[in-house]
């Protein structure tokens, strides 16, 4: 007999070599119903598994990450068995389940059609129907190899030729269907009644430029009709608001091929809502007590050495020059953190100097690869709220907090905070190339972000890894419409670059002692900000940041004379006006200022001429009627004053 610790806390006895699925149908039917997966002393196992020992079991559903993930991976071997009985020649890549779905990438003689998407599904239909069990059995390296090349399936051989020598090769059969996989999946098929596919895209093998292009597909899967369609309204809903379709659509951005890839050009309107943010950064920036800086966009190789830049970051630079020829070599500057700290070192620094708060707008160079760059949100240029607070020990905890509060204030005035997922990023120390060698410091520093981090009650993930090569990092991470998740924001605490750029400071007892620095950005990277904000506004931004905030719009060339004097009106207290003189029909014109977002219309005629009053349509309120003009102009002066949301 065996122990098996459930997940309410109670404790069952079994005959070993019970599977999951048993236990799961002796606690309930209907949870062996919904079952999906077993959690076994953390790690996730097929509903098959035999328990031979005394473990903990969690009984995964959809409702579980893993027990969703385990449910859209049995969808991709349903969709590869179709595309496998409709184009046999298809060889077949990967396809795993992400987190809105899953999808399967194929090497197949041109694309697929939507003609083809439609052939698939059906396709998948007729497998959940046929109730396929999915049997999982495991083969010798040379036997597993052998099947895959019998089969032809080249990418699977390149894939079992790379794995460990002690790694288990397992493989899953439906019918007459066989994929290379770890697992876990479902029992059978019939339990995948709700799927649908939405795209197909172009992948390389592995993710690399170098390798051939395959096509994906895309789709996602649901235990109920319901959920899945609701979810289908959702991406409709997401491709309405694409930052890459609206930013276009609404004149914020542009990009041209001859320019290059990662290189958008900001078009006036989306230029004036990055000015409106730098200008609100700076100068909240400035009554915080950050001093600011200018640097050059460009270093001599020197300067990254000694950071560690170099070594740890050369091939996402652009480098100018030549080593081998003896040239001087330059790089477009990554970060601006070692020009800031070589003007901390223009003198020596005593204790009572400290903390020093640099603040930058700074313009950026990364040299990221084509497959990963997408609209506003990874580019090759980019411009960035960047900061780099030198502090004392003792200061370090109260300093890293009021840059916090920062954030938050920012985040807050955007309305976006709501939308902020926090991530603990630490090092890895099974990985040590990627990082500055002092596994101490770096023990000492996560220790110090993580009490910081529980002092100030934020719910937070960690992630091994994902630090800094320098030190560990509080990462600000949203998602984008599509699900894609990005950084937007990052803390980090440096314990090591002061010691190779020698940043010293004298101390009270007259010693010289290493700072911390704090690297920090207020809003992030301001184009990846502005996709953000036309994703979650639609591009309907609050209107102290709309690019245009009110369009007066005359009923005849008759009232033109008074729209000139309305224009005049808001113009003298900042409001960003356009008036539109064309000869169009009043309707045309209120329907193009509604698409084009404009936060207030104003429409003028004989009645508000004679009256001095302006007929309001709002996208709060639609028509409100006619208002006075001196309360009209107050009432948005101090909506945008107090950066109403």
């Amino acid at each position: 007999m065996i122990k098996i610790s459930l997940k309410d806390g109670s404790v069952k006895e079994y005959e070993a070599g019970i599977s999951v699925i048993e236990v799961a149908k002796d606690l309930s039917e209907g949870l062996a119903r919904v079952a999906c997966a077993g959690s076994v002393n953390g790690k996730t196992v097929d509903l098959r598994f035999k328990l031979e020992g005394d473990c903990e079991l969690n009984i995964l559903t959809f409702n579980d990450d893993e027990g969703k993930k385990a449910f859209r991976h049995t969808t991709t071997h349903i969709l590869a068995q179709a595309v496998k009985r409709l184009f046999p020649e298809t060889k077949l890549a990967i396809g795993p389940a992400i987190e809105e779905g899953f999808y399967y990438d194929f090497d197949k003689e041109g694309s697929f059609s939507a003609e083809d998407l439609t052939k698939i599904e059906e396709e998948m239909k007729k497998i959940v129907k046929e109730e396929l069990n999915l049997e999982r059995f495991e083969l010798p390296r040379e036997e597993a190899l052998k099947l895959m090349e019998e089969k032809n399936e080249i990418y699977k051989v390149e894939l079992i030729n790379d794995l460990p020598k002690d790694a288990v090769i397992s493989f899953y059969k439906m019918g007459e269907f066989v994929d290379l996989c770890a697992g876990p999946h479902l029992m059978n098929t019939k339990f995948v009644k709700a799927f649908k596919l939405t795209q197909v895209a172009g992948a390389y093998w592995r993710g690399s430029e170098k390798n051939k292009m395959l096509s994906r597909i895309y789709g996602t899967s649901y235990t109920k009709k319901n959920e899945l369609e609701e979810y289908l309204a959702k991406v409709e809903d997401a491709k309405k608001r694409d930052h890459n379709k609206l930013g276009r659509e609404l004149e914020l951005f542009t990009t041209v091929d001859e320019i290059g890839q990662g290189l958008p050009l900001l078009m006036p309107k989306g230029a004036k809502v990055v000015q409106l943010l730098q200008r609100f950064v700076e100068d909240e920036e400035e009554r915080r007590g950050y001093l600011l800086t200018k640097t050059p966009f460009m270093a001599k190789s020197d300067l990254y050495k000694i950071s560690g830049h170099w070594d740890h970051y050369k091939d996402g630079m652009f480098i100018l020059g030549d080593e081998e020829k003896d040239e001087e070599v330059m790089a477009l500057r990554p970060m601006t953190c070692p020009f800031q700290f070589e003007i901390y070192n223009s003198r020596q620094r005593s204790y009572r100097d400290l903390p020093l708060r640099y603040a930058e707008t700074s313009t950026l160079f990364r040299n990221e690869s084509s497959g990963e760059m997408h609209g506003l949100i990874r580019v090759r240029q980019f411009t960035i709220s960047e900061g780099h607070l030198i502090v004392r020990p003792d200061q370090l905890e109260e300093e890293f907090k009021d840059v916090v509060d920062l954030i938050n204030f920012m985040l807050d005035t955007l309305g976006i905070r709501e939308d902020i997922t926090y991530r603990f990023s630490k090092w890895d120390p099974d990985n040590k190339e990627k990082y500055i060698d002092n596994p101490e410091a770096w023990e000492d520093t996560q220790a110090k972000m993580k009490k910081i981090l529980d002092d100030l009650g934020l719910d937070y993930k960690e992630a091994v890894g994902e630090a800094a090569f320098y030190g560990p990092k509080l990462d600000l991470q949203f998602k984008n419409v599509h699900g894609k998740e990005d950084t937007i924001i990052t803390v980090q605490i440096d314990f090591s670059l002061p010691h190779r750029f020698e940043m010293t400071y004298v101390d009270s007892d007259g010693e010289k002692k290493y700072p911390y620095v704090i690297h920090r950005t207020s809003i992030g990277c301001y184009e990846r900000t502005l996709a953000m904000l036309i994703e979650k506004y639609a591009g309907a931004f609050p209107t102290w940041l709309a690019p245009v905030q009110v369009k007066v719009l005359p009923i005849s060339e008759k009232y033109h004379d008074y729209v000139e004097k309305v224009v005049k009106a808001l113009q003298a207290r900042g409001v960003r006006v356009e008036p539109d003189y064309r000869a169009e029909k009043i309707g045309y014109k209120i329907r193009e200022a509604r698409m084009n977002r404009i936060p207030y219309m104003l429409i003028v005629g004989e009645k508000e001429a004679a009256e001095n009053t302006v007929s309001v349509r709002s996208r709060k309120n639609d028509d409100e009627g006619a208002i006075a003009l001196d309360a009209f102009v107050e009432r948005i002066v101090n909506e945008i004053q107090t950066k109403e949301k």
